[in-house]
């Protein structure tokens, strides 16, 4: 038997629709449409164009056409508001806006950041679901009066497909308003913030059908992205770690339960739903998001690069000169990321790089010492011993970042696969309609379908060298830098 399933990826940067199909044992995936996606200003804030995401999507999933099956993922935190009747009542928040994180000292105000990981286990964010929503309520901004439920990015195209209200529970455990040890939503918290905690909708878990589009189920897949991303890990056993990398890195393991503990919380280390009742313990690193904004910037001065020859750039470019903290306040909104690179390396009393092939080096050999600072993070609070490092997503075709996070680390790398959300994504749909009976079964169908490429360490005396001195740079860093 073919089973053919449709997987809609919504990225930070763009979106996709892809057909998968199964047969055999193996997996197939085909991108029939992929568009752009990013923020819009209205009314001071940066938002995302709903209606038009939801209009992508439905052109693509009629450009798919006949398929058994539809599943939706989106990155996490960012939500809207539906009124009674379905309608929107405004664009959704982007978490890149620069207003959300003025709520983070309120929400620290009136509920201790210690008790509120104990809690929740999530990190401490200011882009956090929680913190918009404290800030929305401490302003009595009328849009909360006039809402009757709060959906997170794919739950809402799951409303516009089949009318689903559903919330589906690994992108509502990023919103740091769900309580870890109990699986519900952790209403006394939000009373406290004076936020409506009944606008929160009932949740399901992976793989529930939720009604039908197109004369196909909907699924709800693990619509975290990186939850349906480490679906398609191949991961060798316990104290595996993966590195789902694309605008964010996600450095984690998996567990079976969340793991709350001073070590966690001292690292900021954050508790995420998985499939089959599995628990993401995972560092949020911020990712390719600086090498984006820096194409941006170039690309506004006439210097139009692909990525690709960003790459072959860095190659040539002279090695482990200076580096930056790729999630140091300073990078955190869009803008002139260059100049802002500059002036970190500065600021901090390193060489500042003087061309763009120097900028794209500096930044790409930072999220390598970034990921390997990750994994001890990992290995010290949670007692991993990984033998290896998964990566998948966009950051898995990047030779470059593979072999110096290799480097980095100390650690082989295996890449791939590179489409490893959309695989996942189509792996719990294979799930829910009966064709495959686990996870573990899934991960089978990835090792028969695409091939790794193996990244080995080298140069351990230079890297262990600039391990030290990033290590400096972190402890000494906390910077304003000017744009």
């Amino acid at each position: 038997m073919t089973t053919r399933m449709a997987a809609v990826d919504l990225g930070a940067q763009s979106g996709r629709v892809a057909v998968g199909t199964l047969e055999d044992g193996r997996l197939t995936v085909d991108e029939v449409r992929r568009f752009p996606n990013g923020p819009v200003e209205e009314g001071g804030r940066l938002r995302w164009d709903l209606d038009g995401l939801v209009h992508q999507t439905t052109e693509g999933l009629r450009t798919a056409g006949d398929v058994d099956s539809i599943g939706v993922d989106s990155w996490a935190v960012d939500f809207a508001l539906l009124t009674a009747d379905d309608a929107l009542v405004e664009n959704p928040v982007h978490y890149r806006d620069p207003q959300r994180s003025a709520a983070l000292a309120e929400v620290d105000r009136r509920i201790s950041p210690r008790e509120l990981y104990d809690r929740t286990g999530i990190q401490r964010l200011p882009i956090n679901t929680i913190v918009e929503l404290a800030g929305m309520a401490a302003r009595r901004d009328a849009a909360l009066e006039a809402a009757d439920v709060l959906l997170m990015i794919p739950d809402v195209l799951h409303n516009r497909l089949c009318g689903s209200r559903a919330g589906e529970r690994t992108n509502a455990s990023t919103t740091q308003c769900l309580d870890a040890v109990t699986g519900g939503w952790a209403g006394d918290l939000l009373d406290r913030l004076d936020v409506p905690s009944g606008l929160l909708p009932d949740l399901v878990e992976p793989g529930t059908i939720l009604g039908e589009a197109f004369g196909a189920r909907v699924i709800a897949v693990a619509t975290h992205d990186t939850a349906s991303a480490v679906a398609a890990v191949p991961l060798r056993g316990p104290g595996s770690i993966y590195l789902s990398v694309g605008t964010w890195s996600l450095v984690g393991t998996e567990l079976p339960q969340p793991l709350i503990t001073d070590e966690t919380f001292a690292a900021n280390l954050t508790n995420e739903g998985g499939v089959a009742g599995t628990t993401r313990l995972l560092s949020n690193v911020t990712g390719l998001w600086l090498l984006h904004e820096c194409r941006r910037f170039w690309a506004g001065e006439g210097r139009v690069y692909s990525f690709d020859e960003l790459v072959r750039l860095a190659a040539d470019a002279p090695a482990l000169q200076a580096f930056v903290d790729p999630d140091a306040e300073a990078f955190a909104q869009p803008g002139s990321m260059p100049v802002r690179i500059a002036s970190f390396c500065r600021e901090t009393g390193q060489r500042v790089p003087e061309s763009d092939a120097a900028v794209v080096r500096c930044v790409l050999e930072s999220l390598a010492l970034k990921h390997a600072h990750a994994v001890e993070l990992l290995r010290d609070a949670a007692g991993v011993a990984p033998v290896e490092l998964n990566v998948v997503g966009g950051g898995a075709r990047n030779e470059l970042l593979c072999a110096w996070t290799a480097s980095a680390a100390g650690l082989p790398v295996v890449a791939g696969p590179e489409e490893a959300t959309v695989v996942g994504n189509l792996l719990v749909q294979a799930i829910a309609l009966g064709e495959l009976a686990s996870v573990d079964e899934a991960r089978d169908v990835v090792r028969a379908s695409f091939r790794p490429a193996v990244h080995e360490p080298e140069g351990s005396g230079e890297w262990e060298d600039a391990r030290g001195r990033f290590s400096t740079m972190l402890a000494g860093a906390d910077l304003e830098v000017s744009a």
